[in-house]
């Protein structure tokens, strides 16, 4: 494929600004609770995001979810103030069961950690991917000298 806008469009290369709606569970307390999130895929935008977060010492995972998270009009739901607990000190952060979901269903509607169906099957456990015709010949380690006196 040459690269173009066109054979990007055609091929993947842009994400849509459509939130993917997914639902969570999470528990808190002993007590489970679910909701349905509206979650934007993984694009430019939470790249952009991510860096700017490092840049200014911020926190890049409350920022993908501040910029992920959104409602039914696309307005997202966080600010990372809300997420670090910043926001409201005595409401505190978000916890880590529903933090590790809502990371969770980012990872799903941006088609993270999915193998295309083209990519190569899994070795079976204990074989080795890498050829030993490149390894070349050991190489031979000298021999200290002995530490016993000679007579």
């Amino acid at each position: 494929m040459k690269l173009s806008i066109e054979a990007l469009a055609a091929h993947g290369g842009f994400v849509s600004r459509q939130a993917v709606e997914k639902n969570i569970k999470w528990t808190h307390e002993g007590q489970e609770f679910t909701a349905t999130v509206n979650v934007l895929p993984l694009s430019y935008v939470t790249a952009k995001s991510d860096i700017i977060a490092r840049q200014i010492d911020g926190d890049p995972l409350a920022g993908r979810i501040a910029c992920c998270i959104v409602n039914d009009d696309g307005t997202p739901v966080f600010t990372v103030a809300d997420i670090t607990g910043e926001a409201d000190p005595e409401r505190g952060p978000l916890n880590a069961p529903l933090t590790n979901e809502l990371l969770r269903v980012i990872g799903e509607a941006s088609s993270l950690g999915k193998l295309p169906a083209s990519s190569p099957t899994k070795m079976k456990s204990g074989t080795s991917s890498s050829s030993t015709a490149s390894a070349g010949t050991r190489s031979r380690k000298r021999k200290a000298p002995s530490a016993t006196q000679s007579s």
